[in-house]
C-alpha cells in the first residue's frame, strides 16, 4: 500500500481544495448569520471551478486513476450535496414548525446527490443520466442569491415564507432530478454543462456587487442582480426540460 503523498496527483490537490472550501462553507452555515451564509454560498461557486479544473488536469496530464475518481465523488458529495442543503436550511428556516418540512426537503436533496454520485461511479454508460450534482448545487446557490438581493432591494430583514416554501419543493425535485432515469444528456451535451460551470466565477462578483449596492443604498442595482439570478435559474430549468426531451426521444 503506497503512502498518500505518493498516490496524490496535482488534480487531487485541486479536488481537496474544493473539499476545504466546502468544509468552510459548512462552518459558516453553523453560525446562522445570513451574511456569513452568503459567503458560504460564494465558496460553493468556487468549488464548481475546482470540480471542472481537476477533471481537465486529469485528462490533460493523463493522471486519471481510481483514487482520483473516488476522491472526486467524496468531495462532490460534500460540496454539492451536504453543504448546499445545510446552508439552505440555515438561510430559509422560519423558526416555525414549517422548518421540519424544510429539513426533510434538504435531506431528500442530499440523499439524491449521494445516490447519483454512487451510481455514476459504477456506471459504464456514456453521457449523463439524471442532473449532474454540480448543476444541482449551482441551482440552489442561484436561488439563494436571487432571494438574497431581492430582500436587499426591498429593504426586508428576512426571506419571505413563499421563498422558503418554494425552495423546499425545489430541493425535493432536484433530489429526484439527480437520480431519475427520465433525464438523459448525451456526452456531447457537455458544452451546456461547461457553460454553467464557466460562468459560475461571475456569481461571486455579482454577489459582492449586490452587497456594495446595499451599503451604498443603490437598491435598484440590488434588484437588477436579483433578477439576473432568477433568470439564470430559469435557464437551468430549461436545460433540465431538454434532458427530459432527449430521454423521451431516445426511448
Amino acid at each position: 500500500m503506497s503512502s498518500i503523498p505518493k498516490i496524490l496527483k496535482l488534480k487531487d490537490y485541486i479536488t481537496l481544495t474544493g473539499t476545504i472550501l466546502g468544509l468552510v462553507a459548512l462552518i459558516l452555515a453553523t453560525l446562522g448569520d445570513l451574511a456569513l451564509i452568503s459567503i458560504g454560498f460564494i465558496l460553493l461557486t468556487f468549488t464548481l471551478g475546482t470540480d471542472l479544473l481537476d477533471g481537465y488536469l486529469a485528462r490533460k496530464m493523463g493522471t486519471i486513476n481510481e483514487m482520483g475518481k473516488q476522491l472526486d465523488s467524496l468531495s462532490d458529495s460534500l460540496t454539492f450535496g451536504i453543504a448546499p442543503a445545510v446552508l439552505t436550511y440555515q438561510a430559509f428556516r422560519t423558526g416555525t414548525i414549517f422548518d421540519i418540512i424544510l429539513m426533510i426537503g434538504c435531506i431528500i436533496f442530499t440523499l439524491g446527490a449521494l445516490l447519483r454520485l454512487a451510481r455514476f461511479n459504477i456506471s459504464e454508460e456514456a453521457g449523463y443520466t439524471g442532473v449532474p450534482t454540480p448543476l444541482s448545487g449551482l441551482f440552489i446557490t442561484l436561488y439563494f442569491y436571487a432571494n438574497y438581493f431581492y430582500i436587499y432591494a426591498f429593504q426586508l430583514t428576512q426571506f419571505q415564507f413563499l421563498s422558503s416554501l418554494l425552495i423546499t419543493i425545489l430541493m425535493v425535485l432536484f433530489g429526484w432530478f439527480n437520480i431519475t432515469t427520465y433525464i438523459r444528456f448525451r456526452e456531447k451535451d457537455k458544452k451546456i454543462y461547461y457553460f454553467f460551470i464557466a460562468v459560475s466565477p461571475s456569481f461571486p462578483i455579482l454577489a459582492i456587487l449586490g452587497v456594495v449596492s446595499n451599503i451604498l443604498q443603490l437598491y435598484f442595482l440590488s434588484l437588477v442582480v436579483s433578477i439576473f439570478f432568477f433568470i439564470v435559474c430559469g435557464i437551468e430549468i430549461i436545460y433540465i426540460i431538454i434532458g427530459f426531451i432527449l430521454k423521451a426521444k431516445t426511448d
